[in-house]
């Protein structure tokens, strides 16, 4: 089978890594993929937007099966423009991935439907959402309602934080567009819990859940970022909280999306925070999560692609989804001065031994063929254990041999973890 993943993160290739395991792969395309991933599959320089281009592409090459990661391009009609080539995807439509692609339309669907969620206000108009502040509970969520590179949602502890970042988005367009509409929400307290779950609109088959750690610095300080490290499972989900999810919150949603004629086929992706009235939902994603892939992924003892033809087919139900009882810890190397400004250009050295078990983030290879740092958020550093303080310690062992300059990482990552473990 020939293959086409769009997308170039980490994300990308920790999914990349998983598809080659399955002996039918004889190419995987990667569009536009990194200098990491040309280890792994054909990087094509073809944005992941670029819906024309990717289309064209797939047709001319006969690709076989493609799988779009991002949200942009899902958002964009990537998978409805292949599926109308003929050529079988996995990811949601358009019409579904908009549960991640507008908030406003998440949070009216969670309200309709019953799914719990926190409460909240709706605004097109910023004076009006600005009178609104004027009595709202503070602190306060401000979202921006369309996708900002995960980067568009604002926990105000004060009113003035909160009027500022209404401005901001509505006034300012930090977010551009994404920032016309947005969502002022009740502030949740609680662990966050991830959860993956893989659906064909019919059933829900989760992965194991995941702690992601967004701050920048250790003792979760700093600026939000696109995600420093990962570990799985959390300790939060537990059994009892996971069958509340189940019943409350992932069968509802898809039924949901369901009933709206939106049917959603592909990994829906749960943000969740555990409450003391229970699990509620903070957000949707249409896709798989970065940072979490990378370490849900290595813990699968299913054959990926087996599953996401048969999400495709819509035959999930007979289709065994299993992962192993261990533990995974992903530590993110990024570059000094992510999430604002940083250098790009270093060299990166990767011991041989431990390549497989780094994902390529923001990495490029330079005209004398070298692996050099071209983003933020660089490599995803990976190690699994048969429990989790053990995939840490080897998880922060493999970045300890890894070289460039400029680096910069978290070094508490799951610590959280293990202190919930202790409880």
């Amino acid at each position: 089978m020939k293959l086409l993943v769009v997308g170039g993160g980490g994300r990308e290739h920790a999914i990349i890594k998983k598809l080659k395991e399955n002996p039918s792969v004889e190419k995987i395309y990667a569009l536009p993929g990194n200098g990491g991933i040309a280890a792994d599959a054909e990087c094509v320089a073809i944005g992941a937007k670029d819906i024309d281009a990717i289309a064209a592409f797939a047709a001319d090459n006969k690709i076989d099966y493609a799988v779009v990661a991002p949200d942009d391009p899902l958002c964009l009609g990537c998978v409805d423009r292949l599926e109308s080539l003929g050529i079988p995807c996995f990811g949601p439509r358009a019409c579904a991935a908009v549960i991640e692609g507008s908030k406003v339309f998440s949070k009216n669907l969670m309200k309709k439907y019953g799914i719990p969620t926190a409460r909240f206000e709706t605004f097109d108009n910023m004076e009006e959402a600005l009178a609104y502040l004027d009595t709202a509970p503070i602190p306060t969520v401000i979202k921006a309602d369309g996708l900002a590179l995960g980067k568009g949602v604002i926990i105000a502890a004060t009113r003035d934080e909160a009027r500022d970042a209404v401005k901001s988005m509505m006034a300012d367009h930090a977010f551009g567009k994404s920032g016309d509409r947005i969502v002022i929400e009740e502030f949740l307290e609680g662990p966050e819990v991830s959860v993956l779950a893989f659906t064909d609109g019919k059933c829900v088959k989760p992965m194991v859940s995941s702690m992601d750690h967004k701050r920048a610095m250790d003792g979760d300080r700093g600026l939000n970022t696109g995600g420093m490290g990962t570990v799985a499972p959390n300790p939060y989900y537990t059994s009892d909280v996971a069958a509340r999810c189940m019943n409350e919150i992932f069968l509802p949603t898809v039924a949901a999306m369901n009933a709206e004629g939106r049917t959603f086929r592909g990994c829906l992706d749960f943000g969740l925070m555990i409450t003391a009235d229970g699990p509620k939902v903070i957000e949707y994603n249409c896709r798989f999560g970065d940072p979490e892939t990378q370490v849900v992924l290595p813990l699968m003892q299913s054959d990926l692609l087996t599953v996401m033809t048969a999400v495709t087919e819509g035959r999930l139900e007979e289709t065994e989804v299993k992962f192993g009882d261990g533990a995974a810890c992903c530590v993110i190397m990024a570059s000094d001065g992510y999430p604002v400004h940083y250098e790009k250009g270093f060299e990166v050295g990767i011991p041989e031994d431990i390549a497989p078990y780094v994902y390529s983030a923001g990495t490029a290879l330079n005209a004398e063929g070298k692996l050099v740092t071209s983003g933020g958020r660089v490599l995803g550093v990976t190690a699994t254990a048969d429990n989790l303080a053990t995939a840490i310690e080897k998880a922060y062992g493999r970045v300890s041999e890894i070289s460039f300059d400029n680096a910069f990482y978290r070094h508490d990552i799951g610590r959280r973890a293990l202190a919930a473990e202790v409880k």
